[in-house]
């Protein structure tokens, strides 16, 4: 962290206030309006005094709170996250609102588990999945989207549950048009979303509702836009429809050739789990993992 320093070497030092280009915490949180320059003096007292970190400082005087902090900490670190103002995701998006909780460290790891036996080994894109409703597989397609957008990886989020999408309520975004669309011919690249407080972060939604989504998503298009995606991100995640007793599943495995399940502890029971997982290696997919959530 770029600390405040003396300014000179008299016998009286005097400290340097941050400047507005100013990197350090300090002149992150001027910059921002959070605190003014002349407070910079009552932090630094403090923090001499009870050997603080400049936050813990500014937070116990009052002036800011700890996610103000966060919010200097992620434009110092360049690590993308959500400001203070949540509003604009939903609660579940806990690798948004609570970036630095334990849940969230499960899923860096799983991320890091995922570059090493997944897409370490030359795929980009992967289905997530659970056998039944209610597994929480549109939970974790979307905070795993979240992360590896936060480690730099150009990151596309896939709603390709055309029955009952639920990503674009997670995002807080008009579920208009989308991934249908697209196979439909009715739609170009311009249906993609940027997600503005994660620049490596894409999404597309669902679309419109339309009355054949299984053969939708047989049609030939759906393979061939998968295949120019993969020119253009790194990652692709896809949340899919459950895969019991709907075919959208198997179609979706197919094209990914990957598939993460998601269960859930007190839910999800041991014949559906193991009928998806034959379902996936019928559709010449690799199970690359199963995730159990609380």
């Amino acid at each position: 962290m770029n600390s405040l320093q003396p300014a000179s070497t008299s016998n009286t030092p005097s400290r340097q206030i941050p400047e507005p280009a100013d990197s350090s915490v300090g002149g992150l949180l001027i910059q921002a309006g959070k605190i003014k320059p002349h407070d910079v003096e009552r932090i630094l007292d403090l923090q001499t005094q009870k050997g603080l970190r400049f936050g813990e400082a500014a937070i116990k005087l009052g002036l800011v709170t700890d996610s103000d902090i966060q919010d200097a900490l992620s434009l110092q670190f360049d690590y993308p996250m959500v400001g203070s103002d949540k509003s604009a995701f939903s609660e579940e998006l806990v690798a948004a609102c609570a970036p630095f909780s334990q849940e969230v460290e499960s899923l860096r790891a799983l991320r890091t588990q995922l570059l090493l036996r997944w897409f370490g080994q030359g795929n980009q894109a992967l289905a997530v999945a659970g056998a039944i409703g209610g597994e929480g597989a549109s939970w974790l397609a979307a905070n795993l989207a979240i992360v590896f957008s936060q480690q730099g990886k150009r990151t596309l989020l896939i709603d390709a549950d055309l029955r009952q999408p639920r990503q674009h309520q997670l995002f807080r975004l008009e579920n208009g048009i989308g991934l249908s669309d697209m196979i439909a011919s009715r739609a170009d690249l311009s249906a993609i979303h940027q997600v503005s407080a994660f620049p490596s972060l894409s999404f597309l939604t669902a679309g419109t509702q339309a009355p054949n989504p299984t053969e939708l998503l047989a049609r030939p298009t759906f393979g061939q836009l998968l295949d120019a995606f993969r020119k253009q991100y790194d990652i692709i995640l896809l949340d899919t429809t459950p895969a019991i007793p709907l075919a959208d599943y198997q179609i979706v495995a197919a094209q990914t050739r990957g598939v993460l399940i998601a269960t859930r502890r007190n839910t999800s029971k041991l014949g559906p789990v193991a009928a998806l997982k034959d379902m996936t290696v019928a559709a010449g997919a690799s199970v690359v993992g199963a995730i159990v959530m609380r």
